[in-house]
């Protein structure tokens, strides 16, 4: 692995250094004796850390199988932990490995906030212009969260296939899946047809479905002049209303402050409180009669809506062919790659890296997933609490499961002292 000794582009020069310290150590927790990983160690820092391939991988017949482990030792608040496979170039100097150095692919786990991330990003070359555009997965649709708050050591794989199609898998379960061609976003191949910009829409171009009756009329017994709301004349005022009450009265118990300047502060009055008259009482104050609904509210009278004899529809503009068109068939005939890095910056330490492999045989993968993460899932399962010792746990986090616990405990005893 090499340390990158470069800075960052485009950021303050009091920042912009990769200066993020790694270490090579074992695990905080569930740790298994001589297997160290690649650990993340600063905070608020850019990291950036890269290594050759004993062998380059050129997208030819075969596919391609990128897989790692990644262990959020701490949680993760805001940070990635994703990877990048650096294409191949006679300029490729990985003391100088930093955000804009060329990929082929980055894929893996990112977070910040509420948002869980799995991305897959590859880098398209276009045809016509020689130029590259990134190509986004779309995201999986399954919830990532217990990956990132769990602590435990996952499993990334993604999956790479001649025939142009796509896997993204956590633990060995699939998460997500498609076609190069048909799920990235935006799509490799752009329309063949787009919208004219010079043709514009005509003056006259009425696009209204439906338009006022120009022959109506108001009748002559519409009044707009009637409220919606009138006094409910059948309405009587309680008995036992006191008129005279005020709702709200001084406080008895109240007490001028002492500190109270009245030549600062006024003239001194007690707080009002609810009056307590009126608390037996239908109701204290000025009685007045409630409203209701007038029967004879029209309100504005408008004329009634018919259908638009001009209407034209929806106007857009004509197709012409696209200038810019081009159908690549084979998207995962991609730039070939020679390194791996890790180019991150995250607000949480001590992320842990293990196992990284890029090969073509599933067999090999699988092999190299078993004689790591395999063992490592085994170990953190022997070492989980039992049963009693997680419901005690879940109990201290949310109290209101030791009510569920004792109904659950003491419904059976109680039905079975009942019928015996």
């Amino acid at each position: 692995w090499v340390l990158s000794k470069t800075k960052k582009e485009d950021t303050d020069d009091n920042i912009s250094k990769y200066d993020g310290r790694w270490e090579v150590e074992e695990l905080k927790e569930n740790r298994m004796s001589g297997d160290r990983g690649l650990v993340l160690k600063s905070v608020a820092k850019h990291h950036a850390i890269s290594a050759m391939l004993t062998k380059a991988f050129i997208f030819n017949d075969k596919p391609l199988i990128v897989q790692y482990e990644v262990n959020f030792q701490e949680g993760i608040d805001c940070g990635g932990a994703y990877i990048k496979l650096l294409s191949s170039s006679d300029g490729l100097d990985l003391e100088y490995f930093f955000d804009k150095t060329p990929y082929t692919i980055m894929f893996g786990p990112d977070k910040c906030g509420e948002d869980y991330k799995l991305h897959f990003i590859f880098r398209h070359k276009n045809p016509k212009t020689g130029e590259y555009d990134e190509k986004h997965a779309k995201r999986p649709d399954v919830d990532l969260k217990k990956f990132y708050s769990d602590k435990k050591t996952h499993l990334y794989t993604l999956v790479l296939k001649p025939d142009d199609t796509f896997e993204m898998l956590i633990d060995q379960s699939v998460v997500g899946k498609g076609s190069l061609l048909e799920d990235m976003v935006p799509p490799v191949n752009p329309p063949k047809e787009i919208e004219d910009p010079s043709d514009k829409k005509p003056d006259d171009w009425d696009e209204r479905p439906k338009i006022p009756d120009p022959n109506a009329v108001k009748p002559d017994d519409w009044d707009e002049d009637e409220p919606s709301k009138i006094e409910d004349s059948d309405a009587v005022k309680p008995e036992g209303w006191l008129d005279d009450e005020p709702q709200y009265v001084p406080d008895p118990n109240a007490k001028k402050p002492k500190d109270w300047d009245e030549e600062m502060d006024g003239e001194w009055e007690a707080p009002q409180i609810p009056n307590p008259k009126c608390e037996t009482a239908p109701g204290c104050g000025l009685w007045v009669r409630p409203m209701k609904n007038n029967p004879k509210y029209k309100g504005k009278w408008k004329a009634p809506m018919i259908e638009n004899p001009n209407y034209q529809g929806i106007w857009s503009p004509r197709k012409i062919p696209n200038p810019d068109y081009f159908e690549d068939p084979h998207p995962f005939k991609m730039t070939t790659i020679s390194a791996i890095g890790l180019e991150l910056w995250s607000m949480t330490s001590n992320i842990y890296f293990d196992n990284f492999i890029v090969c073509s045989e599933k067999e090999v993968a699988d092999r190299w997933a078993a004689d790591g993460w395999g063992l490592k899932k085994l170990v953190a399962s022997a070492n989980e609490p039992g049963m009693f010792s997680q419901l005690v746990t879940a109990a201290e986090d949310h109290p209101w499961l030791w009510v569920l616990y004792i109904l659950t405990l003491a419904l059976p005893v109680a039905l079975g002292v009942l019928f015996c």
